[in-house]
């Protein structure tokens, strides 16, 4: 009895302590969000936001809005695009954005004020991203609708096609969300001043019951699983009503009536569809996977594009799907994704794709409310310019796989007829091969020189002992070399390997390999393929110490330092050989993370600087830069410093590098014993006391084969050399006798 009156007592205490707790918290959160647009209000002043404002007042109403004045005369409301619609990029993180809408429904002002996007990672300077969103001032989406399938009003930039699509679908749709709730030029008024509009669907929620399992064309019949078909020619002509005559310029080259891509989708968290297409077993793991309240998507497809595409293998997104809900939308990413070896619906066709999603956590979805699945298509016009189109897979969960809830069991509307795609409401992507080709097509000229580039360098590695025997020759083709593989493989071309490149490489391999994914940068594929090649013949040599641009720089440098006297440090070769054990530990880390997230790992591999000197040209956060100069300071005194201990792509290379098959680097009996020069002079320590050379280490750079040749410093040929020329040299006594008689003394030295 104690012990229950003691119970008794603490519950009723311990629910209101909560229910206080979460009473505070939900009070809290309506000003904490809407301090957060006062705080970018108050970050710049009214005229910077909304063009001719001299206040704004204080946010308010729901979407959440601030009005802008000039003097008391009402120019329009500024709002922050994440308050109103939830689109998310690369970084799975909102992209802020302050957009002024004027009275008139017209967009007067749109300014980034803060994002996460790594964007800058591959070279994209933060003034392009403004200058895209500038591009949306001045336009009208109440006077002039955005049509579904409609490439975006302005064009995307080359190399930010998801971060840029999302922010301009984020200011796409937040001006509707704002000009409807307040009325703005003639848009639909919300039931209630200051409320948006009520809900039209009906209050239910999944049927949790498992019911048995359906058969395919059962699940197609009644609208559970959907499906999205597009010809060739539904793409050609999707992008003729582009009004772009470059993109419809370059239509699919193959027949117009074969497949595009046959897409289904089917939301798998619902129980009996779930067991219909994955089976018992699977769907019972699914089941046991999902949290309460998480859902899943099945999506599966044919024909000759991959609704899948590459993003997700580079970085970890899935950039040709989005997921549209009202005003929310969200991208899966590669921890949100399943390879399915197919659908084991009875009477289900073989696909050639078949994918899982979990909806991320952070996501908004309601399983019953309609939603559609939209699929981006690109074509590559040139190197910088691309057309897109989507279309969309509208989807609706069948009434007869819910259940009323309790608030509302009065809603039971008639199931909806099966969605038929269009090319006007379903946009998609060329098709995985044809893409790929367009672009080198687009950059055969880079191809070309980079192909003479890779020549030239076989021909330097196959004429070693030739152009080795001439010093000169051979230090001025090496400088040479490395300018090329700096300014223009570097700097201008952005075909820097990264040890990224072999974790994205290990990862598609143990997922899902496919070659068009990595077939969309051609530079990279031709180095990577190159580097293959040459380890064979040369392990890590041909890319470490020939086509590595920050290896370039970094030898350059160190070559301008030693002009200028800056004198070198000497590593002893005991304490040389465990600093170059801490690259292996580094790629072995980063491997290990990658097994586990890629995307993590990629964060990691910021350890190569390879993004800030080479990509972006040290144009990036202060952070960034300061690392990146501190190696390269570091280089000045010890040549190639980030190349011989820290490097994680160099010990991923040289870890295969005994297995190379020749051995291309000639040496003397007596190299290392006694004969230390190579050693010393090494560029990268390479090789050893005893004279042999370390092909783990060593970046065929080939000065110790210039030194092999080198009459005048090579110590073996220098002996060689005299004792060629003493037998050659004629007999003592003949000397004597051709000697002329003194002059001065009248008799003959006393040493003879």
């Amino acid at each position: 009895m104690p012990r229950r009156t003691v119970s008794a007592g603490f519950t009723p205490t311990f629910r209101a302590l909560f229910l206080l707790f979460l009473a505070l918290a939900a009070l809290l959160a309506a000003p904490a969000h809407a301090q957060r647009l006062a705080h970018f209000l108050s970050a710049y002043p009214p005229a910077e936001l909304y063009p001719g404002a001299d206040r704004i007042g204080p946010p308010e109403g729901k979407p959440l809005a601030a009005r802008a004045y000039a003097g008391n005369q009402p120019l329009g409301y500024v709002y922050l695009t994440t308050d109103i619609v939830n689109t998310r990029g690369y970084s799975s993180k909102p992209i802020d954005i302050i957009v002024a809408l004027a009275d008139n429904g017209q967009i007067a002002g749109a300014r980034l004020v803060e994002h996460h996007e790594p964007i800058v990672l591959i070279g994209i300077p933060q003034s392009k991203v403004e200058a895209f969103i500038h591009g949306y001032v001045g336009l009208n989406f109440i006077e002039s609708p955005p049509r579904h399938g409609a490439p975006p009003p302005v064009d995307i930039i080359s190399g930010a096609t998801v971060t840029l699509m999302v922010i301009g679908d984020s200011i796409t749709r937040s001006a509707i969300a704002v000009a409807r709730a307040h009325g703005i030029g003639g848009a639909a008024q919300p039931s209630a001043p200051g409320q948006a509009p009520a809900q039209s669907a009906p209050a239910r929620e999944p049927d949790p019951t498992l019911g048995p399992a359906q058969s395919w064309q059962t699940l197609l019949d009644n609208g559970a699983v959907r499906r999205l078909q597009l010809s060739v020619g539904d793409v050609n002509q999707a992008f003729a009503q582009t009004g772009r005559a470059d993109a419809a310029a370059r239509p699919e080259t193959s027949d117009p009536a074969d497949t595009f891509i046959d897409l289904y989708a089917a939301l798998v968290s619902v129980p009996t569809i779930g067991r219909s297409l994955l089976g018992d077993a699977a769907w019972q793991h699914l089941s046991q996977r999902l949290s309460p309240g998480q859902h899943a998507l099945l999506v599966a497809g044919n024909g000759a594009y991959s609704f899948k595409g590459s993003g997700y293998v580079r970085g970890g997104i899935f950039d040709r799907i989005e997921i549209i809900q009202q005003d929310a939308s969200f991208r899966f990413r590669d921890r949100n994704h399943q390879r399915l070896a197919d659908v084991v619906a009875a009477g289900a066709p073989a696909f050639s794709e078949v994918a899982l999603f979990v909806v991320p956590d952070d996501a908004s979805f309601h399983p019953v409310q309609p939603w559609r699945l939209q699929l981006m298509v690109q074509r590559v016009l040139s190197v910088q310019d691309k057309a897109f189109v989507t279309f969309d897979l509208p989807y609706e969960l069948p009434q007869a796989y819910t259940r009323p809830t309790a608030a509302a069991s009065q809603f039971e509307p008639a199931p909806p007829a099966p969605a038929q795609a269009t090319p006007h409401d379903a946009p998609a992507l060329d098709a995985a091969p044809a893409l790929w080709k367009q672009i080198w097509a687009a950059k055969q000229g880079q191809v070309t020189i980079l192909a003479i580039g890779l020549a030239v360098l076989v021909g330097i590695f196959f004429f070693q002992d030739q152009l080795a025997r001439r010093p000169i020759l051979y230090d001025r083709t090496r400088l040479a070399f490395l300018a090329f593989t700096l300014f223009w493989i570097g700097w201008y071309a952005q075909a820097q390997l990264s040890v990224v490149n072999v974790l994205t490489f290990t990862t598609a391999l143990r997922n899902e390999f496919r070659w068009d994914a990595f077939l969309m940068d051609p530079l990279v594929f031709l180095l990577w393929c190159a580097t293959a090649i040459s380890m064979v013949f040369w392990n890590r040599g041909a890319f470490c110490g020939w086509l590595c641009p920050f290896g370039a720089l970094q030898e350059l440098a160190n070559r301008a330092a030693r002009r200028l006297g800056v004198r070198q440090i000497a590593v002893a070769h005991g304490v040389n050989q465990r600093l170059a054990t801490l690259k292996y530990v580094i790629f072995l880390l980063l491997f290990g993370f990658s097994l586990y997230d890629l995307a993590f790992a990629e964060r990691l591999a910021e350890v190569e600087p390879f993004k800030t000197a080479i990509i972006l040209r040290f144009l990036r956060d202060w952070p960034y830069v300061v690392f990146a100069v501190l190696l390269l300071v570091a280089s000045l005194f010890i040549e190639r410093f980030f190349c011989r201990y820290l490097c994680p792509l160099g010990a991923a290379l040289a870890i295969p590098a005994r297995l190379r098959v020749f051995n291309w680097l000639r040496r003397y009996h007596e190299c290392g014993n006694p004969c230390q020069r190579c050693n010393v002079e090494c560029p990268v320590q390479a090789i050893e006391p005893t004279g042999a050379i370390n092909p783990n280490e060593c970046i065929q750079c080939l000065h110790c084969q210039m030194l092999y040749h080198h009459e005048g410093k090579c110590p073996h040929l220098i002996q060689k050399k005299a004792r060629r020329e003493r037998r050659k040299a004629p007999p003592h006594e003949a000397v004597l006798q051709r000697m002329p008689s003194p002059k001065v003394h009248a008799e003959p030295p006393a040493d003879f």
